[in-house]
């Protein structure tokens, strides 16, 4: 009987062994620290700087409606909106025939005018009253006046761009019959492009009251910024928003298709003195249950710089005139800092220098 239950006793011991928890087996053994990455940002004082984002307008340096000064009908109309055109090409013309007649008939009027007169001239003042000498001379300077009057309505129907011009609209058909003063074509000069903004009163006065002024225009869809210039503003608030209206060149070409009525966003940016601040992201704060904010500073380790830990600084920041936020007293300049993810680290947590994803 003892025989035959020592296999059963070594099986319980056995399965004993196998089902105890495995935590039980070692105790002792520390759990590894996980080390995060963390995307630094070294501190550093800058010139403090106003800064105002616009919402702007794209316009030309002048849009103008051409019309005829006479009437008539549109025989050639050879423009295509959207293209440019140099200056002096032909934009528009009525049909010439009708004016060339009476250019032609004014042309036989003055030259009977004159024949009218030299022959009075060469007759004797014994034979020809001096009133009728001067009524026949007064009959051809109407007559020059009339050649010159039909001359330009000749000229006058046909419509030649005066710079050069972007065809913005066609106005009018082509055989149409149009009247003298009817727009039939409008087109942009856009030899130099031109922004338009609405600025506050206030920040009008500032910008008035300094040379220091710096503007901005980024495009939508790119990075890319392009300088701007003041050329003129409008003397006078408008009725609602107590603004004005400035308006700003582009000093260098801003690419293809930057057309009138485009948008862009101007950003205005002035030097607040001789005051310096250190910037910082609103990702860089970390606030404690008292709602103190604090910035997570590196420390880097002695034997890799690429590693080390993070320590819980409090500041005291400042949030300036441009919803920027900067640091009034705390770590200085050179510190290194982590400058997003802060909130997700805690005091003494070892961290590592992040380079880029993947790494």
């Amino acid at each position: 009987m003892h025989i035959r239950s020592f296999p059963a006793f070594a099986l319980l011991s056995l399965l004993s062994i196998l089902t105890s928890p495995v935590g039980a087996q070692d105790t002792d053994a520390p759990p590894s620290e996980l080390v995060r990455p963390a995307k630094l940002m070294t501190l550093s004082a800058e010139q403090a700087m106003l800064r105002r984002d616009f919402f702007g307008r794209v316009t030309a340096k002048e849009t103008v409606d051409l019309a005829f000064q006479v009437s008539g009908q549109i025989e050639r109309f050879p423009v295509a909106e959207g293209e440019t055109y140099e200056e002096g090409a032909l934009l528009a013309q009525l049909d010439l025939e009708p004016l060339e007649r009476s250019v032609a008939q004014a042309e036989v009027n003055l030259n009977k005018s004159q024949r009218d007169l030299d022959r009075l001239q060469e007759l004797s003042s014994a034979n020809v009253a001096e009133v009728q000498v001067q009524d026949t001379r007064t009959q051809r300077d109407l007559a020059r006046i009339a050649l010159e009057d039909a001359e330009e309505r000749l000229a006058d129907a046909t419509l030649r761009a005066p710079f050069e011009a972007l065809i913005v609209r066609r106005l009018a058909a082509s055989y149409s019959t149009v009247s003298a003063g009817t727009p039939v074509v409008r087109l942009s000069d856009m030899s130099e492009i031109r922004v338009d903004i609405d600025v506050p009163e206030i920040l009008f006065r500032r910008a008035q009251s300094t040379n220091d002024v710096r503007f901005l225009a980024k495009l939508p869809d790119t990075d890319a910024t392009y300088p701007l210039v003041i050329r003129e503003f409008e003397a006078e608030t408008a009725a609602v928003a107590q603004t004005f209206r400035v308006t700003l060149a582009f000093t260098e070409t801003p690419g293809a298709f930057v057309l009138p009525g485009a948008s862009v966003t101007v950003t205005a940016e002035a030097r607040e003195g001789d005051r310096t601040r250190m910037q910082l992201p609103e990702t860089a704060l970390v606030y404690d249950a008292e709602g103190a904010p604090h910035v997570m500073v590196f420390e880097p380790s002695s034997d890799n710089p690429d590693t080390g830990t993070v320590r819980r600084t409090p500041v005291e920041i400042a949030v300036g005139d441009d919803g920027r936020i900067g640091i009034a007293d705390g770590p200085a300049p050179g510190t290194e800092i982590v400058r997003a993810g802060a909130a997700m680290l805690r005091d003494g947590q070892s961290v590592r220098r992040f380079t880029g994803i993947g790494e």
